[in-house]
């Protein structure tokens, strides 16, 4: 009795997430995942990137406050994009609109980072392509600016965007990944318990074509714990993919699929928030050659210093004492601050150290993130 009753479940079990199925793929309420254009499912493939790789000096509380900071970038920075507007890689005038909405909503929430479009590429961190048949796609965070040679795309568009049925959202999530935000999907506080088989082949089908490898990392691979430091699973996240029914087992309320809500969740505003908080004071102290300042930072702090160079010299700029902090240098110009340098010792036993040449009558800002200072006491950072 016991038996048939477990098997009367499981049929019904089955036949539930069916239903379900049917009213998420045909009901009034239907909201499609990143990329579905008249019932095709094209989902946002990131590019694969050597993962960090710690020596056996590194604790684990050490490495997890690092992974929880990688590819950040340090708050303040502005974000210069660039469009292909010519070959291959150039997009149609509505798509590049949709795509300039994209960094405005992000921008609106009011963060400490800054979107500036260039028509110079020379100019930018973020290049952004539109080749049809190569996917949606970003570099995460400052993997942008490890991306070999001017003329790479860190970013593409592979389907028109105007077209597809989450429109706008498809830009604003390629833009959360260029600020360090992975699939929240991979989140591995979500629960979430695949059926393997299904979504290798769901995946590996048309319009997507992956590859299992591909399907492996990015959907099935599950993050480490430390990249998201216990943050709850948001399925209404502009980074989760839409999936439809069949491909999860669990939770059981989800086996019909799951379809984000539009726009950003409450989760993501408080997210960006966190690592990239409003920038209300701006007058900060002056960092003097030959002068030591100490940095009592908590992890995830940040600090920031004005240069004005007495004499045009090369300039060396570095942390001491025993910590992992990322440190880079901006030119602050009347339209804003560029990037000249940076550096990051995280994992390491050497400290952030920048060696550049500064001009006299030019200002500079100089930004220190830290991740740990892993042997107690304070780090400083000194200019000679």
């Amino acid at each position: 009795m016991a038996d048939n009753l477990r098997a009367l479940t499981k049929q019904i079990d089955k036949l539930s997430a069916r239903i379900e199925h049917l009213e998420t793929a045909h009901g009034h309420h239907h909201k499609a995942d990143p990329g579905d254009t008249d019932g095709d499912h094209r989902f946002c493939g990131l590019p694969e990137v050597p993962e960090r790789v710690f020596g056996p000096e590194v604790s684990m509380h050490r490495a997890r406050l690092i992974r929880y900071l990688n590819r950040k970038w340090v708050n303040g920075t502005t974000l210069r994009y660039y469009f292909f507007t010519n070959g291959p890689w150039a997009g149609p005038a509505g798509e590049l609109d949709l795509v300039r909405d994209g960094f405005g909503i992000w921008e609106d929430v009011g963060i400490g980072l800054k979107f500036e479009e260039v028509t110079n590429i020379d100019d930018a961190e973020v290049r952004i392509g539109f080749l049809p048949g190569d996917g949606a796609w970003s570099y995460v965070g400052r993997d942008i600016i490890d991306i070999p040679g001017q003329q790479e795309r860190t970013m593409n568009f592979g389907w028109p965007i105007a077209t597809d049925t989450r429109g706008v959202d498809v830009a604003v999530h390629e833009i959360g990944h260029t600020l360090a935000f992975p699939h929240e999907h991979q989140n591995p506080f979500s629960g979430i318990v695949w059926d393997e088989q299904a979504v290798y082949a769901y995946f590996g089908g048309s319009p997507n074509n992956w590859p299992p490898a591909q399907t492996l990392h990015n959907v099935l691979r599950k993050l480490p714990a430390a990249a998201v430091e216990g943050s709850a699973w948001d399925p209404d996240s502009i980074m989760h993919y839409g999936f439809p029914g069949g491909l999860i087992l669990q939770p059981p309320e989800h086996r019909g699929g799951i379809t984000p809500a539009l726009g950003l969740s409450d989760s993501d505003i408080a997210e960006v928030k966190r690592f990239y908080p409003p920038i209300a004071n701006t007058k900060y102290p002056v960092l003097e050659p030959y002068r030591s300042q100490a940095l009592s930072l908590q992890p995830a702090e940040q600090v920031n210093f004005r240069i004005t160079p007495e004499s045009t010299r090369e300039y060396s700029i570095r942390t001491f004492g025993q910590s992992d902090t990322v440190m880079v240098l901006f030119e602050d110009r009347d339209d804003g601050l560029h990037f000249v340098d940076g550096d990051d010792d995280s994992g390491t036993g050497l400290n952030a150290n920048i060696t550049t040449w500064l001009d006299v009558g030019k200002t500079y800002v100089l930004r220190i993130r830290l991740y740990l200072n892993w042997a107690g006491g304070s780090t400083a950072v000194m200019m000679w």
